[in-house]
């Protein structure tokens, strides 16, 4: 026998003496065959390698050079390297921007609040401007000004709605993946293109296409209306009552047009009143919000509404918000009262077609800026 066989069964006496160390009080193997196989199941491979069983198997026969190393192998090198460096992640150290984390109405406003948006507020009209009559019978007989105070948070609100959607910036994304859970209970991520958008109402696989004007406003109202439990619950059944067989209607769509209804109360100072009666602006826009989808909602199944319907009822819907904003705002509140007593709900039970419901870029839909001023008729897709 030559040197090298030799050297090569020292070394294999070596790896059975290792493995034996390693395996000692393992039952003993069935089969001649898959004795090595048997031998190492259930051993951890930390064991192994701090035993050096995997060096040992891994070493070259001397003399011995392999001719190509595939890319699987180099591959799984790599991963055995780096498993000494794997550290389990604490509370503590995880990212407020780690993918999966919903977030909260608050912070997503708080983004906003520090970042700059000095070029999206140059382009804001902040009240409607009127002339002639219109501006006289405003001053003697329209709702009272706003408060200097406010003046800052209110533009703030109309900033927002100048801020498109970025799919770069982590919290963007992070709001869109928090509505899609919330509406749809997932708890995993998808993607921020997709058709499955088109399955919560927008009208596209790009939510950012649908939010002419109304902009991050319209995606920071849904957040507000899903992150709240009791106004979950009524953007649940709305939902519903969106996948209605005969009713269905694109959600989120017709939540733009909410928002936009909300932007044009607020320059028109219809909110002014409840504004300086409460000293805040943001929540009093976010429950005008909710307040005016609820209504929407309720007309939409008592009436048998249908999307043909939708430009007549947004404009209607427009014009009874801005009259009664407090009206509104009352409604709500009794909604949300009956909700926290556990009472059933509101809109009444609703058939729900599920997955068949129609995607929303086949639903001929109108929206509250696609019709005249002064009229109610207008077919165009938003």
């Amino acid at each position: 026998m030559n040197e090298n066989s030799c050297s090569f069964h020292n070394e294999r006496e070596l790896r059975d003496v290792q493995v034996e160390s390693v395996c000692a009080g393992c039952p003993p193997p069935y089969d001649k065959d898959n004795s090595a196989l048997r031998a190492f199941r259930g051993i951890p491979i930390s064991e192994l390698k701090n035993h050096g069983v995997l060096q040992a198997l891994t070493a070259e026969v001397k003399g011995w050079e392999p001719g190509v190393v595939s890319t699987e192998v180099l591959r799984a090198q790599e991963e055995w390297e780096a498993v000494d460096n794997i550290q389990a992640e604490t509370g503590s150290q995880a990212s407020t921007d780690q993918p999966g984390q919903l977030i909260s109405f608050s912070e997503a406003l708080q983004h906003f609040q520090t970042v700059d948006l000095s070029s999206f507020k140059k382009r804001i009209r902040p009240t409607i401007r009127r002339t002639g009559l219109a501006a006289l019978r405003h001053c003697l007989f329209g709702p009272p000004k706003l408060h200097q105070g406010l003046r800052e948070e209110r533009d703030l609100v109309l900033t927002i709605a100048q801020c498109g959607l970025d799919s770069q910036d982590p919290m963007h994304g992070r709001v869109l993946q928090t509505i899609y859970k919330k509406l749809t209970g997932s708890k995993f991520d998808c993607a921020l293109y997709g058709d499955h958008w088109e399955d919560l109402g927008f009208q596209g696989a790009n939510p950012a296409t649908d939010l002419r004007g109304a902009g991050f406003l319209a995606l920071l109202h849904l957040l507000y209306l899903v992150m709240d439990s009791k106004t979950l619950l009524m953007a649940q059944e709305i939902f519903r009552l969106s996948r209605h067989h005969i009713q269905q209607f694109p959600f989120c769509l017709m939540s733009v047009n909410i928002t936009r209804i909300a932007i044009q109360a607020l320059r028109e100072e219809c909110l002014s009143r409840e504004c300086n009666r409460q000293q805040k602006v943001i929540p009093v826009v976010n429950s005008f919000y909710a307040a005016t989808f609820l209504r929407l909602a309720h007309i939409w199944r008592t009436q048998q509404k249908t999307i043909a319907d939708s430009g007549f009822v947004l404009k209607d819907l427009e014009v009874l918000a801005k009259k009664s904003p407090r009206r509104l705002l009352k409604t709500l509140e009794i909604y949300l009262a009956g909700v926290s007593k556990g009472q059933a709900s509101l809109l009444g039970p609703q058939k729900s077609c599920g997955t068949q419901a129609p995607h929303s870029k086949d639903l001929t839909f109108t929206g509250v800026c696609d019709l005249p001023p002064h009229s109610s008729e207008g077919t165009w897709l938003i």
